[in-house]
């Protein structure tokens, strides 16, 4: 496999509760895969396939997966368009964009229109395994091509007023792909003032997700490549 992570890191225990998942992509043979070696975690439950954009919108109306893999390049509507239709109506559910291409306008477009992750379909079981768990988390996942391309043209923008230094913590933490509860901990705040910290962040930024965020702080200086290498964006 080309796309090993960068450090892997150790997935939380798994829930009680089985992370439900919603699979789309055109090729019914990559659907039966996914489901094939997904189908071995009985910590994910496989809620149903989508075979385009248009079906998986209403897919995910219909069954509120928790995460989406979802192809990009399908025919009646793509999974750019899908992704930000369903980040619209479907807030609760995180998507992870499964392609087989690192197109600069597709990883961009992803990312952009709400995508919480970017893997290539050779990435091993492990991994999309891990990513599928983490994005359930909260947490993001990110190709390590794609990141540093996203880095390269991703624009920071001027913030609105000054981030407090707890803020910037709290930036730094999320571009390491800490979620809510990993950077209470780290911090020794409740998640409730993490949730607060972020949002906070978020509109002095004018940023629409995580993933932004962590592209905010990696474009700024205020993280690295290599240091979100070891616990989590680049992975």
């Amino acid at each position: 496999m080309t796309s090993e992570p960068v450090h892997p890191t150790i997935p939380e225990a798994a829930s009680a509760v089985p992370v439900r998942v919603l699979l789309v992509d055109d090729h019914a043979v990559v659907r039966q895969g996914l489901r094939l070696f997904l189908g071995l975690d009985p910590s994910l439950d496989i809620v149903g396939e989508a075979s385009n954009g248009a079906e998986a919108v209403e897919a995910a109306i219909r069954l509120q997966p928790d995460v989406i893999l979802m192809d990009l390049l399908m025919p009646v509507m793509d999974g750019i368009a899908a992704t930000a239709e369903i980040r619209r109506c479907c807030p609760g559910t995180e998507v992870i964009a499964l392609t087989s291409t690192l197109e600069e306008s597709k990883v961009n477009g992803a990312v952009a229109a709400g995508a919480t992750s970017y893997l290539l379909k050779d990435a091993s079981s492990d991994l999309l395994n891990e990513a599928i768990h983490a994005a359930a988390r909260g947490e993001v996942r990110l190709h390590p091509q794609a990141a540093r391309r996203l880095v390269r043209d991703f624009r920071a923008p001027d913030m609105r007023e000054h981030l407090t230094c707890k803020e910037v913590e709290v930036l730094q933490l999320i571009a390491r792909g800490l979620n809510n509860k990993g950077i209470a901990a780290q911090l020794d705040i409740s998640e409730t003032t993490v949730k607060s910290h972020v949002s906070r962040l978020l509109g002095k930024l004018e940023l629409e997700s995580r993933t932004q965020a962590a592209l905010y702080a990696l474009k700024t200086g205020l993280a690295s490549l290599e240091e979100a290498g070891e616990s989590g964006p680049c992975n």
